[in-house]
C-alpha cells in the first residue's frame, strides 16, 4: 500500500504550471519536523494537479501549515551523465492548516480548507 500524510509547513513558494490545456501542476517543498533530541526537518517535494494545485497556488504561501495525504512517486533521469533519483508526494487530499502567512487576509483564520482530488489526478 502506497500511502502517506504529513503535517508541515511550507518550504518554499508555491510553483504552479500549465503542462497541457486544462492540466496545471503546483509544486511546493513541505519541512517537515523531525521528532527525538536531533530535531531539525525533513524536506519532502510535493505537488498538486489541476484544481487542488490551482487552489495552493491562490491560499498557500511560504510558511503556511497543510497536512498532506498522498502517495509517493519516484522519477529517474539522466544529468550530466550521472544517473539521478527522486521521490516526491502526489497530493490526494491538502487541509491547509491554521498558522503562517496567507496569501489572502480573510484565510488568516486558520479555517480548516480541505480539497479531495480526483482518483486519476497526477
Amino acid at each position: 500500500m502506497n500511502v502517506v500524510t504529513l503535517i508541515g509547513n511550507l518550504a518554499t513558494e508555491v510553483e504552479l504550471r500549465e503542462i497541457a490545456p486544462d492540466k496545471k501542476v503546483a509544486s511546493f517543498l513541505l519541512a517537515v519536523d523531525r521528532a527525538g533530541r536531533e530535531g531539525g526537518a525533513d524536506f519532502v517535494s510535493v505537488s498538486a494537479w489541476d484544481r487542488q494545485a490551482e487552489l495552493c497556488a491562490e491560499y498557500l504561501g511560504k510558511g503556511r501549515r497543510v497536512a498532506v495525504d498522498g502517495r509517493l512517486k519516484s522519477r529517474s533521469w539522466e544529468e550530466e551523465g550521472k544517473r539521478r533519483t527522486a521521490i516526491e508526494v502526489v497530493a490526494r487530499r491538502i487541509e491547509f492548516l491554521g498558522g503562517g502567512p496567507s496569501r489572502d487576509e480573510e484565510d488568516a483564520g486558520g479555517e480548516v480548507i480541505p480539497f479531495e482530488a480526483p482518483a486519476a489526478a497526477g
